[in-house]
């Protein structure tokens, strides 16, 4: 294995009680970065959020380390195992399954831990269906400059759901979340329902795996692309374009303009009290008006 790692870095410091955040592949073996072999090579412990699945790739690249399971059910407790590790000068990585541990995986909160008790914590990045998905959407997320707004996977129940699903569809911003294939069409069918037909989805499936595909949608697509029964398997990133309504003419424009008029002359309660005579606000309206008005100037 030392034969495939460049000589710089065995010339790259490792802190001694540290924990390694190392991004795994999310599908193709091959994704996994030299320094991230490197790394796992080099440190005495490597957690898992499953040993089993990790063991796999960790065969195939021949390195032998104690594996330590830490996943969603006892990454508190299992935590503080592991910082006993560090209190010993010793150097741990942590691996989730597939991706980037921390982003919609397990993760965080033995990071949390970890830096609470004063050790370091570094991060060795890698792949992320997040990043490796944005990266071919085009011009959805050309028309926002770049910008998104990640939501992970989407709430179970349906009310929490929809309420997300309506802030999706609210935003100027493109949005990103992850689904699985047990809930796809439910997902799929509450899309083509509510989100309006000039609006673009991109659907990533299985990326970097044998069948990965890549498609862009219109919301009345969603439903025949389901028939095709390959389309139901694997891993999804699904990203809805930002909505492109130009704003109307903001509420209470009038008095926005007449508050920034008066903010040099008058304090924000007599401000307040001429646009809740003129306009016909409630008090705590104006007031909030007259007092952003001061904070603008």
């Amino acid at each position: 294995m030392d034969k495939v790692i460049p000589q710089f870095l065995f010339e790259q410091e490792l802190p001694s009680a540290s924990l390694y955040v190392v991004a795994s592949p999310i599908g193709n073996l091959g994704d996994i970065t030299l320094r991230a072999l490197h790394v796992l090579n080099q440190v005495d412990g490597i957690a898992c959020e499953d040993t089993r699945h990790s063991a796999q790739l960790l065969k195939h690249y021949d390195i032998r380390k104690p594996l330590m399971a830490i996943h969603e059910h006892n990454e508190m407790e299992a935590a503080n195992i592991l910082i006993d590790h560090l209190r010993n000068g010793e150097r741990w990585a942590y691996l989730s399954d597939a991706g980037t541990p921390g982003i919609s995986d397990p993760g965080a909160r033995l990071v949390m831990q970890v830096g609470g008790q004063g050790f370091r914590t570094i991060p060795i990045p890698g792949a992320s269906a997040l990043t490796g998905a944005l990266s071919v959407c085009g011009s959805i997320l050309l028309a926002s400059s770049g910008q998104f707004q990640f939501l992970g996977f989407l709430p179970n129940h349906n009310k929490e759901f929809d309420q997300t699903l309506e802030r999706m569809i609210q935003s100027a911003l493109p949005s990103v979340f992850y689904e699985s294939p047990h809930r796809l069409s439910k997902t799929f069918l509450k899309l083509s329902k509510a989100v309006p037909e000039e609006r673009g989805i991109f659907v990533a499936r299985e990326l970097s795996k044998k069948f990965e595909s890549i498609c862009h949608l219109k919301p009345s697509e969603l439903l025949p692309w389901l028939e095709h029964p390959n389309n139901q398997k694997g891993e999804f990133v699904i990203v809805l374009s930002g909505s492109n309504k130009k704003g109307a003419e903001p509420e209470h424009a009038d008095s926005t303009k007449l508050a920034g008029l008066l903010k040099d002359h008058m304090g924000s309660r007599d401000i307040a009290a001429i646009l809740s005579s003129l306009f016909g606000l409630k008090k705590n309206e104006a007031y909030e008006i007259a007092i952003s008005s001061k904070e603008k100037g």
